[in-house]
């Protein structure tokens, strides 16, 4: 429905995890015969999860841990792990950091030039441990480190940034934007692209040979997008639309490309959410942030936290709060939400009478801006549960 801005402008009501609230069925079921596993390309995983590409997020160690758990994780190829040997020193230094220091230091950090031996070594650490290899590159360095990640037998590369096009101009001459269409193709890998946030951008995408979509401009925890650059559809539905985007390629090719919604989730809850608006998976950076293993200690920043002339991420604590295998798949110790993230998701859906995520992805849905807050005045004023 549009909605009328000003005379000449008008614009579409959108919404975010927070608005929406799912519609128990007619039936539920046990729990345990719940499947919520996720098949993309060749790889098989008991749990719908991509570890974020951020480098207080996801270190060769526990992208290991995250495949161990049943998911995978994505180590950022631009990142301190290919600019730094020894990275001990480093997160000790970032998260000492002055908050009103910290943005000006970690651009200063991240002026350390890539290594390139380090991308080679980085992929086989994670090989070597039997773990399922996944790395990021932003388009401008895909072509430039393509042959590196080859040689290393990477198994998934996720091509990603703020936005992600699959048609850049550019009117310098001097610049060759990268052909996604041409490269996915060409290249001998599964290939992730994103992000993007509308119906045509993602249906433009999915046209490239990409096997999966990343959704979501703004929404994470740790990103100023949206304020630096006032661009952003809230999550529920840039992830509708991104599936309406799946459904039409779907007919057009009979080629099943997944939806991954990346950012905005906080607990189970959101999780559930961002699956029955038609994700395919979760894409998280923040919930794993709090992981006695993360490697930031508790922080959290973002791929352009650390832009050299206009950064678009802030450094924020997560905390730590738990284990990655507590914050994925339990158990928990605390009752809001951020504890046993897919153990909620699979309750979620025998609750609601739903056995794959295939199903769950056509959940009744509703608009329920009191969701958070009906009967939970006790919860918010002693700060406990939802009112946290």
């Amino acid at each position: 429905m549009e909605v009328e801005i000003g005379i000449g402008k008008s614009g579409r009501r959108a919404y975010g995890f927070d608005d929406i609230a799912i519609v128990p069925s007619r039936r539920t079921r046990d729990p345990e015969d719940v499947d919520i596993t996720w098949e993309l390309d060749a790889f098989n995983f008991e749990l719908p999860l991509i570890a974020a590409a951020m480098d207080g997020v996801v270190s060769p160690a526990t992208a290991i841990e995250v495949g161990r758990l049943g998911g995978m994780g994505c180590l950022n190829l631009e990142g301190l792990w290919t600019r730094y040997d020894d990275l001990e020193p480093i997160f000790s230094e970032i998260a000492t950091l002055e908050p009103e220091k910290a943005t000006r230091r970690m651009q200063e950090i991240y002026e350390e030039p890539i290594k390139e031996e380090l991308i080679g070594r980085r992929i086989e650490e994670i090989k070597a441990a039997g773990a399922i290899s996944c790395a990021s590159l932003t388009p401008q360095r895909v072509e430039q480190y393509a042959k590196l990640i080859l040689d290393a037998e990477l198994d998934v590369l996720v091509i990603q940034g703020t936005v992600v096009s699959a048609e850049h101009v550019s009117k310098d001459p001097s610049r060759q934007p990268l052909n996604l269409k041409k490269f996915i193709r060409e290249f001998d890998v599964p290939v992730i692209v994103g992000g993007c946030a509308s119906y045509s951008t993602a249906l433009h995408l999915m046209r490239t040979g990409a096997v999966g979509v990343l959704v979501g401009v703004g929404p994470g925890h740790a990103c100023t997008s949206r304020g630096v650059l006032g661009i952003g559809v809230p999550q529920a539905t840039a992830i509708a639309d991104a599936a309406g985007a799946r459904i039409r390629h779907l007919d057009e090719t009979g080629v099943y490309v997944h939806v991954i919604a990346d950012g905005g989730m906080r607990t189970g809850g959101d999780v559930a959410k961002a699956i029955a608006c038609g994700a395919d998976a979760v894409m998280l950076g923040s919930p794993l942030a709090g992981a006695y293993e993360a490697p930031g200690r508790g922080y959290h920043w973002g791929m352009a936290t650390f832009h050299p002339t206009l950064p678009r991420g802030a450094r924020v604590q997560a905390g730590q709060h738990g284990t990655l295998e507590e914050i994925l798949v339990g158990p928990a110790h605390d009752n809001d939400g951020t504890l046993n993230l897919f153990g909620a998701l699979r309750t979620s859906m025998a609750t609601t009478g739903y056995e794959t995520v295939k199903e769950f992805q056509k959940a009744e849905v509703m608009i329920a801006p009191s969701l958070l807050t009906e009967g939970k005045s006790l919860q918010r004023a002693q700060n406990i549960g939802m009112g946290r």
